[in-house]
């Protein structure tokens, strides 16, 4: 069994241990499951999920929809546009109705393209990806394009600095509670550098790692006396403990 397979396994029982009336569930195309979707909305929620290949009816149905259009279809549209240091997006997501009666699907309303398009050092790259959701009056572009950044903010601000930054994925600790014991430790670590105010977490561990007392002041302890020689074999800390290293 790989990992894709037990998430799948795993998710139903997840979905189950959480209130989802009135919330959304966004996922990736791993998600895009008839049974996942059904069970949410018989849980009273929404979703909202990437579709792409492992569904492929789906996928080519709704990229012949945007593709070819029936003339006069309404479509809403939304656009977002950022600079994150030398790199330049353009986010665009438009959101139809037209397939919702053809469509055997377990709850869905609508069905969504998103564009992205990336200029970086005169370089220029783009994606599309096509999605379906739940939710109909009261959700058109604007807003599911504003979900759909939400679920990837929280994937790149947290579960990819966790597998790559935190070295998660390269751990070799597997032994009985230890995995848990070390992913609330990572928890921690990224709960005290958020809250000091660093959205770089890789700079922000070598900043700590270099600096002598660094760590110790986001943990609220205030150094005093501190060598500058980083080989010092004793730190002293207000008010008057130590701590050896």
């Amino acid at each position: 069994m790989d990992e894709h397979d037990a998430e799948l396994l795993a998710a139903p029982a997840l979905l189950d241990a959480v209130p989802l009336a009135g919330r959304l569930v966004t996922g990736d195309a791993l998600y895009c499951q008839r049974h996942l979707c059904r069970q949410i909305r018989a849980r009273g929620g929404h979703y909202l999920i990437i579709v792409k290949g492992n569904q492929p009816t789906l996928f080519g149905d709704i990229a012949l929809l945007f593709a070819e259009p029936p003339p006069g279809e309404p479509c809403t549209y939304a656009r977002q546009q950022g600079q994150h240091g030398d790199r330049h997006e353009v986010r665009q997501l438009w959101a139809s109705s037209a397939l919702r009666p053809y469509l055997d699907w377990p709850g869905v309303v609508q069905v969504c393209k998103i564009e992205r398009v990336v200029t970086q050092r005169g370089k220029v790259t783009g994606e599309t990806r096509f999605a379906i959701t739940s939710l109909g009056e009261g959700a058109e572009a604007p807003a599911l394009l504003r979900f759909i950044r939400g679920h990837w903010s929280i994937e790149n601000r947290l579960h990819y600095v966790r597998d790559v930054t935190l070295g998660e994925d390269a751990s070799q600790v597997r032994s009985g509670a230890a995995p848990e014991a070390m992913a609330a430790l990572r928890n921690v670590v990224l709960t005290l550098l958020r809250n000091a105010g660093h959205t770089n977490i890789a700079a922000a561990l070598r900043q700590n790692a270099w600096q002598s007392g660094a760590g110790l002041r986001l943990l609220g302890l205030n150094a005093c006396g501190e060598s500058k020689d980083p080989r010092s074999a004793v730190l002293r800390l207000a008010p008057g403990c130590r701590l050896w290293r």
